[in-house]
């Protein structure tokens, strides 16, 4: 008789010993160290802290929030500099345009820029023309924030970075590969100076010399992209006001620093009588904007904007 057979599993169990040795190696390996980073770097990149990026009245519980006096259109932060200001800034450009619409506008002239800055060809074959339109407006904006008191980013590298903009601009005159080549550095400058590097030679004289740093057809030109741009489109009715708000009177402050760039000493036609005089009609005009805007008056607004442009080709008409 056949017996059935038996069939045994064995169950092996595997003691893993590590050795204590591994564990001293693990606790005395040599790691990279961790990077630092100097306060500098980062300054004009990220707020020192939360409450410098809270703008306006904070929130109370219990109570509904109050609007401030004139941010309703234009998102525009006031301060006692803005109520003062006539009586107590030195430089004009202070009263005329605000620290955050300066910010901005360098930010967008910069996307400009580098649209123009594309390939030694394209450069050579006309472009090389809006860079210098670019780099002229750049040195004007730096040359703005170096007499501006207010607390405008990019302050410490505002002369450096005006005099290179400035010098590459007045070299700017055709598009042979030397140009291009300067034209690129300047390109990177401008990126280390939006991203928060900053310049590595900040070293310039802080007085500005406007007849070395602008020209008056570029500006022009400059001034006429400002009108027929944000200015027009944002000033056809009600609506677009409200939506645009921000836009036109940070235009508005544009127009009204060229304005003032233009008649001031140094610039072609400075002394003229009649040529100063509708500058500060430029001026007047562009002002009358941003106040229209305090008051929510679009009415106002728009008639703004028509004695813009009607300043502007008074001007045109006898100066180029």
């Amino acid at each position: 008789m056949n017996r059935p057979q038996r069939r045994f599993v064995a169950v092996v169990g595997v003691i893993l010993v590590v050795p204590t040795g591994l564990g001293i190696v693990a606790a005395t390996e040599r790691r990279a160290p961790s990077p630092t980073f100097s306060d500098e770097r980062f300054r004009d990149t990220f707020f020192d802290s939360a409450t410098e990026a809270i703008r306006g009245q904070r929130p109370r519980l219990g109570q509904p929030p109050q609007p401030s006096d004139n941010r309703a259109v234009s998102g525009r932060e006031p301060s006692a500099r803005d109520e003062s200001a006539s009586a107590t800034s030195k430089s004009p450009f202070t009263d005329l345009i605000s620290p955050t619409s300066l910010e901005d506008e360098i930010k967008r002239v910069r996307l400009e820029f580098d649209a123009a800055i594309t390939t030694p060809t394209a450069f050579r074959s006309g472009d090389f023309q809006q860079a210098r339109l670019h780099l002229t407006t750049l040195a004007a904006l730096f040359a703005v924030v170096v007499e501006h008191e207010g607390d405008v980013r990019w302050k410490a590298d505002a002369a450096a970075a005006r005099d290179l903009f400035a010098r590459s601009a007045a070299n700017c005159k055709s598009g042979s590969a030397q140009v291009y080549n300067e034209t690129k550095l300047r390109k990177a400058d401008l990126e280390d100076l939006v991203s928060g590097s900053g310049l590595a030679d900040r070293q310039a004289e802080l007085e500005n010399d406007w007849g070395l740093i602008a020209d008056r057809v570029p500006l022009m030109t400059y001034a006429d992209r400002l009108l027929e741009g944000p200015l027009k489109e944002g000033t056809r009715d009600a609506e677009a006001i409200e939506s645009l708000g921000d836009r036109v009177r940070r235009t508005a402050e544009l127009l009204a620093m060229v304005g003032q760039i233009l008649k001031t000493d140094g610039l072609a036609d400075a002394d003229d009588a009649d040529y100063a005089e509708l500058c500060d009609e430029l001026i007047t005009a562009s002002r009358s904007v941003s106040l229209a805007l305090d008051r929510q008056d679009a009415e106002a607004v728009r008639r703004g904007a028509g004695a813009v442009s009607q300043s502007c080709s008074k001007c045109h008409e006898s100066y180029r």
